[in-house]
């Protein structure tokens, strides 16, 4: 499994990290985020370190697709909304890629 020494995703996939998951295999795993600007914020991320560019160019994406779509209907199912940032401006924090599944209230027209 690729990972980052300094990557606190990559240290969550290791089990060296405390996280509540919400889902877990071999290739991917869905975390709580420990934000909590809203109700539900999830974190949908492929177990081996990738950049979000790599993320989004990879084989994995529809089965996150797939996952963050069933994971926001079982957790908020009035609506949510799925995002990805990109880079600092994009207000990306993380360099492992993942993609965020929000919900839980209405979001308004932008979150």
């Amino acid at each position: 499994m690729r990972s980052d020494p300094n990557c606190v995703f990559c240290k969550i996939s290791a089990g060296q990290e405390p996280a509540k998951y919400r889902y877990l295999d071999e290739d991917l795993m869905v975390i709580v985020n420990k934000l909590t600007w809203v109700p539900l914020m999830l974190l949908v991320i492929p177990r081996n370190h990738m950049s979000q560019i790599q993320m989004w160019s990879s084989d994995l994406l529809t089965r996150m697709g797939n996952l963050a779509v069933d994971m926001g209907a079982m957790y908020s199912p009035n609506g949510f909304r799925i995002l990805s940032n990109f880079g600092h401006d994009g207000m990306q924090s993380q360099s492992h890629g993942h993609i965020h599944v929000i919900g839980g209230t209405s979001l308004g027209p932008y979150a």
